[in-house]
């Protein structure tokens, strides 16, 4: 019985290489005679921030902070140009949000590297908005409040990572050409505020037969027959891992990134490049019970589920027939002031302008959403009336005027945020673009658009431009602002309509600046770039404490192992290996496009690493042990993956310990006894 399921997962195995050997053929051959007509470059770089006691960014819970990774986050950087023309660069970025100043610090550094080459104008910057990454690169106070102030620390990684991607596609650039494909996805994500979303017109709902978006829109990157590179936009929020949670991960998105890679790399596509970026997802949750949970009890599992299922469709489309993309690459941006737009009457029925606002953020924002936090006594969604304890609250903190509350109603102000001394605690000049590849578009923008929201916004550029043929929105784009729904959905005040920053005419302001950058593009003509966004690096506060030094209990040593007896002499496919070392911080050495683990196999007289702390099958997770003297522990698991070669294995932790006089960082490594996998 053995041998024969041996040989019934090898025919397996071998069955399931044939088929993506033939699939790889069958859309190389069929594209052999087109010629690669742009010049491309594809880069990947880790950006994992702090792995240990900062703060998360998403669910802005204060208790929720870092204690390991699950999986490690990466920038994916992809260049398209026209030989001797224009280029536009398209980064997704694994994080809760691309913050503005992120991105003014990315332009800034690539502008002086390849002048007259990249500038704001044609370099979008997406976050896959994970729930599950750290925060603190905001130099906006609300998105730093619950992290515990500006961390230096992951700014700087996270700058660095997207720039070194960025460089690794300017390297990379050679004749190559692109292919566009769509298809649907019906089984990964739910509408969680349905009350907001049927208060849209019937008739545009129809229109569209569904709730949700489940257009998956999908780039294949080729040079000659070899595939190298995979964009997919599709619109639902990363949160399978839950605000219990404190392990870093790049989320479903990220698995499914994953999991296209390995299968790339398993056909001989070592560096291919795969990006599942986000889309107008700002209604649309992972969560298919609308509970937090869903569609079972175990946050690790459902992750891999909507992974798995947003991966079986980007591959279906990527191995299909795809649509070659040729015509001329162009680019708008605009910076525009959103808190006193003027939008022209040609947006709303009556024919009458009407006026953005102040940032302010309303009562159901601090409710939460119907997929996580349940409504509660003191704010819940849909909340329309003012309470005198939230306006006391609200007028205390930041002094909205009556002006500010009446343009944001029905919205009732809690937190006037534009209206904060000496700065703004959100931003109020913000970003938007148009990346144009031959008959596609990218549509960016700087939050969380509803899928209603993200349909007008498209219908607005295909209206003046019909040559676009296929457009997407990139949402989570150099900048952060909170959500933008349409303004039926703002009249219902749930979550997302309490968190509109610029009050009701929002969508229509922003509708109205992608109007004139279609305009523009069309015509051939400039676009007025606005006002410049504040740089606010002067006035970041840092409230976190830093490493003080790393020690180790009287008579053991850094990589020593807590209990030895807890590795035992073997294990089967399926069971789980659990080890633990005597450690240091690791925000002493973040070990970039490094690792914290390894899982190795020995071959001969040799050690081969089969896994590390980005490998869906490892946990690493660090605990504090004792504060005063600075003892901590690395517990590292591996869950043995089906497929496992038997063999002799080893757990292997690399870390670094910070002395206590002298403050130098110095690595050391462990190692586990060996043992037998069966």
């Amino acid at each position: 019985m053995m041998h024969n399921n041996i040989a019934t997962s090898l025919l397996a195995k071998l069955s399931g290489l044939l088929l993506l050997t033939f699939s790889l053929m069958f859309f190389a051959t069929g594209s052999r005679a087109t010629t690669d007509n742009y010049l491309i470059g594809i880069g990947k770089w880790d950006v994992t921030g702090t792995a240990a006691e900062i703060g998360m960014m998403g669910y802005a819970d204060t208790g929720q902070k870092s204690s390991g990774i699950h999986t490690r986050q990466f920038a994916r950087a992809f260049i398209i140009g026209q030989p001797n023309g224009k280029r536009v660069v398209f980064v997704n970025v694994d994080a809760g949000m691309v913050f503005q100043a992120v991105n003014q610090k990315v332009v800034e550094a690539l502008e002086s590297r390849y002048s007259g080459v990249y500038s704001a104008e044609n370099i979008v910057l997406s976050a896959t908005h994970t729930h599950a990454a750290v925060g603190g690169q905001s130099h906006y106070t609300l998105y730093n409040f619950t992290i515990g102030g500006f961390i230096e620390q992951n700014y700087d990684t996270m700058v660095e990572g997207i720039l070194k991607a960025v460089e690794l596609a300017h390297e990379d650039l050679a004749p190559g050409r692109i292919l566009y494909a769509s298809g649907q996805l019906n089984n990964a994500s739910m509408n969680r505020s349905l009350i907001a979303y049927n208060n849209n017109p019937i008739q545009e709902r129809e229109s569209y037969g569904s709730s949700i978006d489940p257009d998956m829109k999908v780039l294949r990157f080729m040079r000659g027959d070899q595939p190298v590179g995979m964009i997919s936009w599709f619109a639902v929020h990363p949160v399978s891992m839950t605000m219990e949670n404190t392990l870093l991960s790049s989320d479903n998105k990220g698995y499914a990134q994953y999991l296209f890679e390995r299968k790339m790399a398993s056909a001989g596509h070592d560096d291919f490049v795969a990006a599942f970026a986000q889309s107008n997802n700002g209604d649309m949750t992972s969560n298919l019970w609308l509970n937090g949970k869903g569609p079972t009890e175990n946050e690790f599992e459902n992750t891999r589920i909507i992974g798995e299922r947003q991966f079986d469709k980007a591959w279906d489309i990527f191995s299909g027939t795809g649509e070659l993309l040729s015509g001329v690459i162009d680019f708008r941006h605009a910076f525009r002031d959103y808190s006193s737009q003027s939008v022209d009457g040609r947006y709303f029925a009556d024919g009458q302008s009407r006026n953005t606002c102040v940032a302010a953020l309303g009562y159901s924002f601090a409710a939460g959403t119907e997929d996580g936090r349940p409504a509660g006594d003191t704010w819940y969604e849909g909340q329309l009336q003012s309470t005198i304890i939230s306006s006391i609250l609200s007028t205390v903190l930041f002094f909205p005027s009556e002006a500010d509350r009446e343009c944001h109603k029905p919205k009732p102000v809690l937190l006037a945020t534009g209206k904060a001394v000496p700065v703004p605690w959100t931003p109020e000049v913000l970003p938007a673009s148009i990346l144009r590849i031959g008959q596609f578009a990218i549509l960016a923008v700087p939050g969380e658009f509803t899928v209603m929201s993200g349909r007008r916004i498209r219908q607005e550029v295909a209206s003046v431009m019909p040559d676009i043929q296929y457009s997407t929105i990139a949402g989570l784009s150099n900048a952060y602002s909170g959500y933008v729904t349409t303004p039926e959905e703002y009249a219902t005040q749930h979550y997302e309509g309490g968190s509109t920053h610029f009050g009701p005419w929002t969508l229509p302001a922003y509708r109205q600046t992608f109007n004139d950058m279609a305009a523009a593009m069309k015509a051939g003509s400039s676009v007025a770039s606005g006002p410049e966004p504040r740089d606010l690096s002067g006035f970041q506060a840092n409230f976190t404490t830093g490493v003080v030094h790393d020690q180790t209990p009287v008579g053991k040593s850094f990589g020593e192992l807590v209990d030895a007896s807890e590795v035992y002499a073997s294990y089967k496919v399926g069971e789980k290996v659990k080890v633990r070392f005597w450690t240091g911080h690791p925000r002493n050495n973040l070990r970039t496009m490094d690792t914290f683990v390894e899982i190795q196999r020995k071959a001969g007289s040799q050690w081969q690493v089969v896994a590390t702390d980005n490998d869906w099958e490892t946990h690493y997770i660090w605990k504090r042990i004792d504060g005063f003297w600075g003892t901590s522990q690395a517990r590292i698991k591996w869950f043995i993956p089906e497929g496992t070669p038997a063999g002799t294995y080893r757990i292997v932790h690399k870390g670094d310990k910070k002395t206590i006089f002298t403050g130098k960082i110095k690595p050391f490594v462990g190692i586990s006894p060996e043992f037998q996998v069966n």
